[in-house]
């Protein structure tokens, strides 16, 4: 899984778009970086930027995007209706994919040490970043705003967690920054049958973690109910990390509950969408639709609708697609308008469609393309991009029988047990599919250091290094592309003994092309192994690529045994 964060920097300009574009320019600068929203605010003068990519090119955005805004605004002559302490006002970190949210409290943390240590502008940590408990709360790092930074930054009890210990004119002019980690925030609406503002209301304060004021009776007119000191007495909701109001839209004529989730771990879209289905219809409503506001983690969807798959008590095992498709029908995520998650998901919004052509060149052909191109003059793909499309292809063989297991009639009862396998087999068949153009790719690599100059001794040196280099990853790959067709014969061995007995043939066939897959992968390690001036690691790639083989064809005579007993019993 790729390592993702989003970065959402509020930056103390909202109405001069030169200085905006040279912020973000700024930030679109760093490799990697890619920018998906600039939202600019004339009456808050004040613009939120989204931007995502890997935790290292991130942080390098965030650091270049504070400098640039250090630069352009001076906060001595700021106003604007948002509350603020500096040109850059919020720093957020949040873990999209791959990445804890711990390990983006530790970033935020490394990152304020750096702004201050190299651009002397004070930082405050704030919500999972904070070094004290009550600075997890971001009003408290920023209170008394930009104005009261001068006694701020001298008292011991209010000063930044690294800041200069005096009021400078750096801190004058940039104010300070709150940089912090705070989890992925999911906008939603929930569409209700009814135009009541008041029931959409009722059923957002049923639901949300704040809750309602508790009234005498429990009626919703009653006396608000207070404690022995005279405190305000409250109900919580039933889902914790959520927020909610309810109000009536003009554009669709109807009211709906708007919501943000503001821990998805604790409560995924799919459980307050459910929680929201019971409180509406608790009150004799129902939901109509869901409507995400903004852009989601892929794993929202995915956790999605693997959660409606498992209430239906289908296998999890299907292509990535089609549980995206069940996410977006149990949710009524289309019911106001057509859904489509390469527009609403962050990891699709960030592949190159350019790179992405490139990358899977081989796989996004069809089969007569493919085997047409295999026939041309080209010398790739060759031997190993064919054995891991012979590994895909028996892992695929090896998932279809699960899933018709778990889907057969009378075996009910059994349905999580195949799930789980062709959830397994699903996995080994996509990275056997991209070790298909992955080898093709290393090939390549040899390729392009027959094109390096070798003029002198230096560049001689410099191109037997890259051969080297670029032959042992060209060994490595099929290696992997070995162990991974290997793994397919657990699949297969448990479909043959466990699964439809009306399939087993195919999971006779899902261990022949594994066989061939592991075999021809073999061919390949050592072929390109010989080309190894470490002998030593040549011979070591090559002993290895043996052993799993051997074992490999001592599987597949098991399997295949099974097999012919099954057919004819």
């Amino acid at each position: 899984m790729k390592r993702i964060i989003e970065c959402v920097p509020n930056f103390s300009e909202g109405r001069n778009r030169e200085v905006i574009d040279k912020i973000v320019a700024a930030i679109a600068a760093v490799k990697g970086v890619k920018v998906l929203d600039v939202d600019p605010g004339e009456a808050t003068n004040r613009t939120v930027v989204t931007f995502v990519g890997s935790p290292e090119d991130v942080v390098e955005a965030a650091f270049q995007g504070v400098k640039r805004a250090a630069e352009l605004i001076d906060m001595r002559v700021h106003k604007g209706a948002h509350p603020r302490s500096g040109a850059t006002d919020v720093l957020p970190l949040i873990p999209v994919s791959g990445i804890t949210l711990e390990e983006c409290a530790e970033l935020a943390r490394a990152l304020a040490k750096r702004i201050f240590d190299e651009q002397q502008i004070p930082c405050y940590c704030y919500e999972a970043a904070a070094f004290k408990p009550e600075r997890k709360n971001l009003a408290v790092c920023r209170a008394g705003e930009y104005e009261a930074l001068p006694e701020k930054v001298v008292d011991p009890a209010r000063m930044p967690d690294f800041g200069p210990g005096a009021y400078t004119d750096v801190v004058a002019k940039s104010g300070a920054i709150n940089v912090g980690a705070r989890n992925f925030l999911v906008a939603v609406n929930y569409n209700l049958n009814t135009t009541s503002t008041r029931r959409a209301m009722a059923v957002a304060f049923d639901v949300r973690e704040k809750g309602r004021k508790m009234r005498e009776g429990g009626s919703l007119t009653g006396k608000v109910l207070k404690d022995e000191n005279g405190k305000e007495m409250w109900q919580p909701g039933t889902l914790k990390g959520c927020k909610a109001i309810g109000w009536y839209i003009d554009e669709y004529g109807i009211a709906q509950v708007s919501m943000n989730i503001t821990d998805i771990e604790t409560t995924p879209l799919h459980k307050a969408y459910e929680e929201v289905c019971r409180a509406a219809a608790a009150r004799g409503l129902k939901v109509t639709g869901t409507e995400i506001v903004g852009l989601v983690p892929k794993r929202v969807l995915i956790d999605a609708g693997k959660f409606y798959l498992e209430k239906q008590q289908r296998s999890l095992g299907i292509s990535e697609d089609e549980i995206l498709k069940i996410a977006v029908k149990s949710m009524s995520l289309d019911d106001l308008k057509p859904f489509n998650p390469h527009e609403k998901v962050i990891e699709f919004l960030m592949e190159d469609p350019k790179e992405m052509a490139v990358k899977e060149r081989l796989v996004r052909m069809t089969c007569k393309d493919f085997a047409i191109e295999t026939a041309s003059e080209s010398p790739a793909p060759g031997g190993g991009s064919i054995a891991a499309y012979m590994g895909a292809l028996g892992a695929a063989l090896s998932t279809m029988v699960a899933n018709l297991s778990s889907h057969k009639r009378g075996w009910d009862d059994r349905w999580k047990e195949f799930s789980d396998w062709a959830e397994k087999g699903n996995a080994l068949m996509n990275d056997l599919i991209a070790l298909v153009d992955e080898d093709t790719a290393a090939f390549n690599k040899i390729m392009d250091v027959f094109s390096m100059p070798k003029g002198t001794e230096e560049e001689k040196a410099a191109r037997a290094q890259a051969m080297e280099e670029a032959t042992l990853y060209a060994t490595q790959v099929p290696l992997r592309t070995l162990k991974t067709a290997f793994k397919v014969f657990e699949v297969a061995s448990a479909m043959a003994s466990e699964g439809n007995p009306n399939s087993v043939s195919d999971a006779g066939v899902a261990a022949i092309a594994a066989r061939g897959a592991v075999m021809g992968a073999r061919l390949n390690v050592h072929i390109n192994a010989e080309g190894l001036k470490d002998r030593m690691k040549a011979e070591e790639l090559m002993n290895e690529a043996d052993r799993i083989t051997a074992e490999a064809v001592a599987e597949e005579k098991k399997i295949l045994e099974t097999v012919e007993d099954k057919i004819k019993a």
